[in-house]
């Protein structure tokens, strides 16, 4: 799908509805949390970010994942159970939330990272917190290659991921494409971003936002292609 809408268009936010709560979500590098903040500052919504930089396990994880996947693996779990609580105070109906994580998908990390033993122990662990979660009204699965994701990771530079692997990003990827390929649980809109970036092509962006509100069922495909 090629994005319609000319490069001086706009979106009128406050004629927009967007679904009550949100996950955008894609693997490490593919721009969740950048198009989270994005469409919240557009429609001004509530927001729900991961925080890896207090994981105390993530630089260990990254040197040596072996000793450290558990640890790592647990803290983000009960990191993003806490906010996910958090957010159940709050009347959803009242609020939009955007959320750059979903917690439903956590067993994915744990099966590339965990050997049988510990994913055991994770599994039981997670059958347990998960239980009554509030659901997304709408997933959107951010998508591209791993030479893209590899790219951007490099490019951002972020110190703690210097150590990521070309071998490792494409394991995750590949375990991201098998889950949303079988996944069915909510609406899910799947885009492409190989081709481009929603915080520097506002076209495309506002043409994905029209997108998002629309989506009340069922599995949909966004391919923006850049414009000439």
């Amino acid at each position: 799908m090629k994005s319609k809408i000319g490069q001086s268009e706009q979106i009128n936010s406050s004629k927009v509805s967007l679904p009550n709560y949100i996950v955008i979500e894609g693997p490490i590098g593919i721009g969740k949390t950048t198009l989270t903040l994005q469409l919240a500052r557009e429609f001004g919504t509530e927001t729900l970010l991961e925080d890896s930089s207090v994981n105390p396990f993530l630089e260990d994880f990254y040197k040596d994942r072996v000793s450290s996947a558990l640890p790592t693996q647990l803290y983000f779990l009960f990191q993003r159970l806490q906010q996910l609580q958090e957010m159940r105070q709050v009347d959803i109906f009242k609020k939009i939330f955007i959320s750059d994580f979903f917690i439903q998908k956590d067993p994915l990390f744990a099966g590339v990272n965990l050997n049988n033993h510990e994913y055991h122990l994770y599994q039981q662990v997670f059958s347990n917190v998960i239980r009554d979660l509030p659901k997304p009204d709408l997933v959107v699965y951010l998508q591209a290659s791993t030479k893209t994701l590899f790219n951007r990771v490099k490019k951002r530079g972020r110190v703690i991921e210097k150590e990521v692997e070309f071998e490792y990003l494409e394991e995750i990827n590949d375990a991201y494409t098998q889950y949303f390929y079988h996944y069915a649980e909510t609406p899910l809109l799947i885009v492409n971003t190989d081709r481009v970036d929603f915080a520097e092509n506002k076209s495309d962006f506002f043409s994905l936002a029209q997108l998002i509100s629309k989506i009340k069922k069922g599995r949909h495909y966004y391919n923006p292609m850049p414009l000439n």
